[in-house]
C-alpha cells in the first residue's frame, strides 16, 4: 500500500501531474485578465508543456515566466494580430447573421475558409514561436506549413481547443473543471501532438542551436547565420 505513495509510483507521477496542469492554467488565467499579455502566456504556457512531454521537467512556474519574459514582444504582436482577425470575423459573422442583404454564397465560403487557415496558424504559432527563433513573418509562415505538412494532428488540435467551450455550453455544471484545466489540458494533448513534427525540424543534438529551414517539398534542414536570417528559425535551447 506504501508503493503507491511514493513518488515514482504511477499515482503519484498522475498526481503531479495533474498539479502541474492545474499550476499552468492557473497561470495562464492570470495572463487573461490583462487581455494584452494573453499571446506571451500561451507561449509559456506551450513551452512548458512541450518540455513536459518530452520528459524534460523544470520547475513550473519559473520555466513559464522565462518564455513568457523572453517572448513577450514578438507574442504580444503575434497575438495583436490574432486579436484583429477574431473582430474581422466576428464582424463578418454579425454583418450576415443581422443584415437583410442577401450575399453570395461564394464569399461565405472563401471567409469560412480563411477562417479556417487562421484557426490552424493560432494552433501552432505560439508553440512555434515558444520553441524557434525567427522573425514574426516567419513564424506565422511556418505555423502555417506545419499545420497542413500535419493536417490530421491539426484538425484534432483544433477539436481539443474546442472541447471545453463545446463542454461549457451543453454541461454548464462543468464550469469548475474547466477553469482549473480548460487552457492546460487542451495544450498539453496538442504539444503531445506536434511534438513529433517539430522534431522533424529540429537538429539531431542538444543544445538546439542550429538554425532549420521548412521546404514544403520536403523535410530538409539548412543552416544560415543570424536569428533573421533563416526561413524558418533557429531552435531555442531548453
Amino acid at each position: 500500500m506504501s508503493r503507491i505513495f511514493d513518488i515514482d509510483s504511477p499515482v503519484m507521477r498522475f498526481l503531479t501531474r495533474v498539479a502541474d496542469l492545474m499550476i499552468l492554467n492557473i497561470l495562464m488565467i492570470l495572463c487573461c485578465i490583462p487581455v494584452i499579455t494573453m499571446g506571451a502566456g500561451f507561449t509559456g504556457l506551450h513551452y512548458v508543456l512541450l518540455r513536459i512531454v518530452r520528459n524534460e521537467e523544470g520547475y513550473i512556474a519559473r520555466g513559464f515566466f522565462k518564455s513568457f519574459k523572453e517572448n513577450f514582444k514578438q507574442a504580444t504582436l503575434i497575438w495583436l494580430i490574432v486579436l484583429v482577425f477574431i473582430c474581422i470575423f466576428i464582424g463578418d459573422w454579425l454583418i450576415f447573421s443581422y443584415s437583410s442583404i442577401q450575399f453570395p454564397k461564394a464569399l461565405i465560403v472563401a471567409l469560412l475558409a480563411l477562417f479556417m487557415v487562421v484557426c490552424m496558424v493560432i494552433c501552432y504559432v505560439f508553440p512555434v514561436l515558444s520553441r524557434f527563433e525567427n522573425t514574426i513573418f516567419n513564424t506565422l509562415k511556418n505555423a502555417l506549413f506545419m499545420a497542413i505538412l500535419s493536417m490530421p494532428k491539426t484538425l484534432l488540435m483544433m477539436a481539443v481547443h474546442v472541447a471545453p467551450v463545446a463542454v461549457m455550453y451543453f454541461f454548464p455544471t462543468a464550469f469548475p473543471l474547466v477553469l482549473l484545466f480548460g487552457f492546460s489540458v487542451p495544450a498539453y494533448i496538442s504539444a503531445m501532438l506536434y511534438s513529433g513534427t517539430f522534431k522533424k525540424f529540429e537538429p539531431a543534438e542538444e543544445p538546439l542551436t542550429d538554425e532549420f529551414s521548412i521546404d514544403m517539398e520536403g523535410f530538409d534542414t539548412g543552416a544560415d547565420t543570424g536569428k533573421d536570417g533563416g526561413d524558418a528559425g533557429e531552435s531555442k535551447e531548453s
